[in-house]
C-alpha cells in the first residue's frame, strides 16, 4: 500500500508508517473507513467478508513488524479458534496459558478432535519429551498468562520441527517490538489485538501472521468461510493505536521494571514475577483475600480482567473458574500503563500496606 520501501526501517519507524497510503496530492495520510458490506462485482473484493481496506492496512503493518503476512480476526480467540481448526492429532500447550485458550482445547478433546498434552513451558527438557511424531501442534506462549514463565523459544521450535509439528507463539505479551517469534522459525503467530496492539481498550481483534503463503491461504480461506472477520471501524482503530505502539511498550515496560524492583522487597509481597521486559507482571500474595482486598482498594489501578492498554489493570486470576489450578490463589496479574510510575507505585502500596 505504501510507495516506497520500508524493508530497512526499524520496528518504532515501521509501526508508523507502514500500511499508509501513497505518497501522493491529495491521499489521506490514514486509509479512510470502508463501511461496506458488498462492493460491485468484477474486482477483487466482491464482498465485505472477503476484504476491506482497513483491514488490510492493519495487516501490512502487523506483517511488517512480525515479518510474515498478517490475517485480521474479529477477536484473538477467532484467531486461535481458526488456528486449531487445522489440527486434529495431539497438541502440545503449556498448562498455565490463556484461558480461553486452553478452554478451546478442552473443548475440542471432549469431542474428540484433538488430545492435548499439557507441559511446563519453562521445561525444556519436559516439553521435549513430550514431544513425538503424534504431536501436530506445539503451542508457545512467552511469557505465559498469567504465571509469566519463559520458553526457551529456539531449542522448543527446533525440537517440535524435528518431529514434524509446527509451532504456534502467542506473541500478545511481548508484542512484536520485544519478540518476532517468525525469525526464530516459528510457523504461526497469535495475537490479541485487543491488547497491546489496539492498546487502548476500545477494541476487540485478533490476529495471525505467518511466512508461508500457502499456509496464509488456507487460513484466509478459514476465515472467509467462517466469518470470523472484524469490522472496519474495529480494524481501523486498532491499526491507529499500532502507530503509537513503541512508545506506549517503551513507557509501560519502564514502569513496570520499576514496579518489579519496590514490590520484591514489600513485606506483603512473597513472589514477583517479571521476565525482565514488557509491561506485564504478577505477584504472589499470601492469600486470595489478601489479593482481593488489593484489587479492591486502590484508585488509580483498575480491577478489569483484560490488559495491554494506556491504563494500568490487575486481577486475581484465580477468581475465574477455569484458571488453572498452578496458578496461586494469590497472585495478581498486573497490566502496567504509562502513568506517572510515582503515582502507580504510591496507589499500589498504599493497598498493600493497609493488608
Amino acid at each position: 500500500m505504501s510507495d516506497h520501501d520500508l524493508s530497512d526501517l526499524r520496528p518504532a519507524t515501521l509501526a508508523v508508517h507502514a500500511g499508509r497510503p501513497s505518497h501522493e496530492p491529495d491521499q489521506p495520510l490514514n486509509v479512510p473507513i470502508t463501511m461496506a458490506s458488498t462492493y460491485v462485482a468484477g474486482g477483487a473484493k466482491e464482498y465485505g467478508r472477503y476484504a476491506n481496506d482497513a483491514w488490510a492496512a492493519f495487516e501490512e503493518t502487523l506483517g511488517a513488524l512480525e515479518g510474515g503476512r498478517a490475517l485480521a480476526f474479529g477477536s484473538g480467540l477467532a484467531a486461535v479458534a481458526t488456528v486449531l481448526d487445522l489440527v486434529s492429532d495431539s497438541v502440545v500447550v503449556a498448562g498455565q496459558s490463556y484461558l480461553g485458550t486452553i478452554g478451546q482445547l478442552g473443548d475440542l478433546e471432549a469431542r474428540g478432535r484433538l488430545t492435548t498434552r499439557l507441559v511446563d513451558i519453562a521445561d525444556t527438557a519436559a516439553v521435549v519429551a513430550a514431544l513425538d511424531e503424534d504431536v501436530a501442534l506445539l503451542w508457545i506462549e512467552s511469557p505465559t498468562n498469567p504465571g509469566m514463565a519463559l520458553a526457551d523459544l529456539p531449542a522448543l521450535i527446533d525440537a517440535a520441527h524435528q518431529v514434524g509439528a509446527r509451532v504456534v507463539v502467542d506473541n500478545t505479551f511481548a508484542t512484536p517490538l520485544l519478540q518476532q517469534p517468525l525469525t526464530l522459525g516459528a510457523d504461526i503467530v497469535v495475537h490479541s489485538a485487543t491488547k497491546y496492539l489496539a492498546g487502548h481498550s476500545d477494541v476487540v481483534m485478533g490476529a495471525v501472521v505467518v511466512r508461508d503463503d500457502t499456509l496464509w491461504d488456507v487460513l484466509k480461506g478459514r476465515r472467509d468461510l467462517i466469518g470470523a472477520i472484524p469490522g472496519p471501524f474495529e480494524a481501523w482503530l486498532a491499526l491507529r493505536g499500532l502507530r503509537t505502539l513503541a512508545l506506549r511498550v517503551e513507557r509501560a515496560a519502564g514502569n513496570a521494571a520499576t514496579l518489579a524492583s519496590r514490590l520484591a522487597s514489600h513485606p506483603a509481597v512473597t513472589e514477583v514475577r517479571y521476565p525482565g521486559f514488557g509491561a506485564m507482571l504478577a505477584i504472589v500474595l499470601a492469600s486470595a483475600e489478601a489479593a482481593d482486598l488489593v484489587t479492591h482498594d486502590t484508585s488509580i489501578w483498575v480491577h478489569a480482567t483484560s490488559l495491554g492498554g494506556v491504563e494500568s489493570t490487575f486481577e486475581r486470576r484465580r477468581r475465574w473458574k477455569g484458571e488453572s489450578s498452578d496458578v496461586p490463589e494469590g497472585l495478581i496479574r498486573l497490566s502496567v500503563g504509562i502513568e506517572d510510575v510515582e503515582d502507580l507505585w504510591s496507589d499500589l502500596r498504599a493497598a498493600l500496606d493497609r493488608l
